[in-house]
């Protein structure tokens, strides 16, 4: 018997990744998953891509839930945190939805609503010190997509004494998984294809996640829906503080980071390589007019931004290899 993993809101395109991953891992048995409308389903029915798989989606609610050793909580924001209140203590949840990233709760009113569900330990293994603390909880609040991708390109510039902290400018495009799978008109692939728009300019709700994780003190990020399923694509620009190489500090910071690539001089992330993969992409460079310094970095929004990194910090937690049922690869074409 392995470690038995139920999985809260399965039906969506985080929850499809994490039974995928759940599926072909080493040490997990899935036992449970969950869903609202779909309940009832077989999940090979409702995730086309897991065939085979012989599960049939329970109904919502701690219930289905509360026999496992480990929760992965895939539920819109606002919703996991009733749902992990009635789970047991003894139960290791990590949750990929926003409700419990915020230290401060006038952060999570202003870009979320609503009332503050109190702060987990954030699941962003590379961030300086976190993976001990992931590997010592019981509780772990997974990434946001953007998030993760940013923050990993800023966090160690800043860290350093190489950026600036007062004047971070990111334009990132995300694929159309990033909205979630429910049908909305914008999201039509008639309306996406051959087309790039912005949206939230200004007050996207990872702005806070980003500033806490990364210790930034201005951030403007100009988020972009990209014609493509899955992928972020992060152009993220700072003031030098000193006359440090940026690719020297990125490349130091994640020496020992499995999933974190800093790229050969010359070559640049682009999202298609990260496809299917728990990896990040990473490529600095100083601009020759403004000074400024530039990060490009490219992750799987599905993987990296969400489920990978949710079964990276479950291996944490249970003193597993931090890479056991991941890749490092990509997929292509």
């Amino acid at each position: 018997m392995g470690i038995r993993v139920a999985v809260g809101g399965a039906s969506g395109y985080a929850g499809g990744e994490l039974l995928r991953l759940i599926a072909g891992h080493p040490e997990f048995e899935l036992v449970a998953a969950t869903a609202h409308s779909q309940a009832g389903h077989r999940v090979d029915v409702v995730h086309p891509q897991l065939a085979g798989l012989d599960l049939v989606l329970g109904a919502s609610g701690p219930e289905a839930l509360a026999d496992a050793d480990l929760v992965f909580l895939a539920l819109p924001h606002g919703e996991s945190a009733a749902l992990a209140a009635q789970l047991p203590a003894e139960v290791r949840i990590v949750d990929l939805g926003a409700d419990h990233r915020l230290a401060d709760p006038y952060q999570w009113a202003q870009y979320y609503g609503g009332t503050h569900a109190g702060q987990w330990t954030y699941g962003l293994p590379e961030l300086p010190g976190q993976r001990e603390l992931i590997a010592s909880s019981t509780r772990v609040a997974n990434t946001g997509c953007y998030a993760a991708a940013i923050s990993l390109a800023l966090a160690p510039l800043i860290a350093a004494g190489a950026a600036r902290p007062d004047d971070v400018v990111v334009v990132a495009a995300s694929g159309t998984s990033g909205a979630g799978r429910g049908a909305k008109a914008h999201l039509l692939a008639s309306e996406v294809m051959g087309d790039l728009s912005p949206y939230r300019v200004g007050t996207h709700q990872h702005v806070p996640e980003i500033k806490q994780a990364t210790r930034a003190t201005g951030l403007s990020l100009t988020p972009v829906l990209a014609p493509m399923p899955r992928g972020i694509l992060a152009t993220v620009t700072a003031l030098p503080a000193q006359g440090v190489d940026p690719q020297t500090v990125l490349a130091e910071a994640y020496a020992d980071a499995p999933f974190v690539h800093v790229l050969p001089e010359g070559r640049w992330p682009h999202t298609a390589a990260t496809l299917g993969s728990n990896s990040c992409h990473l490529q600095a460079t100083v601009d020759v007019d403004s000074r400024r310094l530039i990060v490009v970095s490219a992750l799987d929004n599905l993987g990296k931004g969400a489920a990978g990194q949710a079964v990276q910090n479950a291996n944490l937690m249970f003193g597993l290899p931090e890479t056991a049922g991941l890749s490092v690869y990509g997929v292509t074409p």
